[in-house]
């Protein structure tokens, strides 16, 4: 049973990496303006794999966190900038006092 848990463990250690990788690439072409559904695809099935691994661990007993150490961020930190919405104002034409429209 224990080489199982050891197992199991590797498995979502490798699989967490390659989902990384692939959020990555995903927001690469993103960026690009391409398309990513094959990517989201993989993505959602790496997720359902790593579900049905995940329960099985736990089933075994098995409820010591698992640690990534990868050179990817786990998530977005929050911005230290407060976004203000913008208005238009008229232009105004120099040495007048009127508005042009």
């Amino acid at each position: 049973m224990q080489n199982r848990v050891s197992e199991i463990r590797r498995l979502i250690r490798t699989l967490r990496v390659s989902m990384l990788e692939a959020e990555a690439v995903m927001r690469e072409q993103i960026n690009r303006n391409e398309d990513c559904s094959f990517v989201a695809g993989d993505i959602l099935k790496m997720r359902a794999v790593m579900a049905g691994l995940a329960q099985e661990r736990m089933v075994l007993g098995d409820n010591e966190p698992i640690v990534v150490n990868s050179c990817f961020r786990a998530g977005r930190t929050p911005s230290r900038y407060q976004f203000v919405k913008r208005h238009l104002v008229p232009k105004v034409i120099e040495g007048t006092c009127c508005v042009v429209r």
